[in-house]
Formats: structure tokens, C-alpha cells, sequence
């Protein structure tokens, strides 16, 4: 898998992705990311301008067709499925990052200011996602957090593939309490089922567990 991030703040995204497990994986091979700085594409190489006033008035700037359809199209292979970071696409879900980590070539748009001009939106977006309801300075973090998701997904990229069938939403359930040693701290104490060995108790203690926390939350 190959994904091209196109934003206003490269820097934003290449220490994000150059670490951790991320990073690791990357070496590994399983997966190649590559971060665009979109004035590179600008029209107009003294200034590298990439955004102007909207028609209509209105406060902010949007930025411009050419140089987000230059981008695009630059990268563009037949195997390319574009994604726009928006907070009025799709929400992000355990099952919209499964679907995406089995595309072979992943383009993603960082929106910024007041958005793209909307004619981007109609003829080169194949899918628009959020990450939240809520607002942020720009769309590069949000593209991390989709790229770092869906990454997770990637076969050989977590050291134990149970932790997916193990974790928050999973199963449309909160995740179980974990401990680790020792098994008591300041006088308190690791549930004695998680301590006895058995298996079958164990996994259905957790099971109550994360229904329970879901329970509480929802």
C-alpha cells in the first residue's frame, strides 16, 4: 500500500509518521508514505499562492481548484482512491478503516482555511471523511489519525493481530480493564479471576467487564 498526503504543513505530518509503530512498519516494508506540500503546485512560483477569497464574500479563504487538481492528478494511478478530510464526510469507524487498508493506492487531501473549492469535491473525491464532530486548524492531523487507523489494519503491521479482535469497538463494545504486575498497589488489589489461570472464566469475566463499561458510556 502507497499513501500520498497532500497538505499545507508537511512537517505537521513527517514527524507523525516517521515514529513509533508507524515508523517500524514503514521499514518493514508494508506499507509506503509519502507527504506533498501543495504549494509545490502553485501557479504562481514568487508567492506560491494556493488560496483566495471565496465568491459571495464571507470571512476566511478557500483553497484554489488548480493547484489541488495539479496535485492530484500528478499522483493520480488507476489503482488511486482520493480521500478528503472533512468535518461534514463520513466518520471515521473501525469498519471505514478496514475498507480503506485493502486499497492499493491511497491519495489523501488535508483541508485548510474555509475548504476547497467545491468543484474538487464533485469531480476528484471518492471519499470525504471526519474524524469528530469538532473543528481544527487545519486537516493534516486528522489525515494522520486516518492513516495511523487504517495502518492497523495492514497485515503485519501490529505485533499480535489478536489486539484488533481485543480492542474498543471491536465487538460495538468498549474495551475489558486491563492490570499488569503487581498484583496489588497502595492496597489495591487485580481481580483474583484474571489471576487463577482459567481461561473460559477469564474471557467471560471480560466480556461482562466490556459490556458493562459500555453499558455506563452509551
Amino acid at each position: 500500500m502507497r499513501i500520498d498526503l497532500i497538505t499545507l504543513f508537511p512537517d505537521m505530518a513527517t514527524g507523525f509518521l516517521n515514529e513509533s509503530m508507524l515508523a517500524r512498519a514503514q521499514e518493514k516494508g508494508l506499507f509506503e508514505t509519502k507527504v506533498h506540500d501543495l504549494r509545490q503546485w502553485s501557479n504562481d512560483p514568487k508567492h506560491r499562492t494556493v488560496d483566495d477569497r471565496p465568491f459571495g464574500g464571507g470571512p476566511g479563504m478557500v483553497l484554489k481548484p488548480e493547484p489541488i487538481f495539479d496535485a492530484i492528478n500528478a499522483l493520480k494511478t488507476p489503482e488511486s482512491h482520493v480521500v478528503y478530510l472533512a468535518p461534514d464526510g463520513d466518520m471515521l469507524s473501525p469498519a471505514v478503516a478496514q475498507k480503506l487498508s485493502s486499497k492499493k493506492h491511497i491519495i489523501m487531501l488535508s483541508g485548510h482555511y474555509e475548504g476547497i473549492d467545491e468543484r474538487v469535491r464533485e469531480k476528484l473525491i471518492d471519499q470525504e471523511i471526519s474524524i469528530g464532530s469538532y473543528i481544527l486548524t487545519n486537516g493534516t492531523l486528522p489525515a494522520c489519525v486516518v492513516i495511523d487507523c487504517l495502518c492497523r489494519f495492514v497485515p503485519g503491521v501490529l505485533g499480535n493481530e489478536n489486539s484488533l479482535t481485543n480492542e474498543s469497538f471491536s465487538n460495538s463494545l468498549l474495551s475489558f480493564p486491563q492490570y499488569t504486575r503487581p498484583a496489588e498497589y497502595q492496597g489495591m488489589q487485580v481481580p483474583e479471576v484474571l489471576l487463577g489461570g482459567n481461561h473460559a472464566e477469564i474471557d467471560a469475566w471480560r466480556r461482562a467487564k466490556a459490556a458493562e463499561r459500555t453499558h455506563k458510556k452509551f
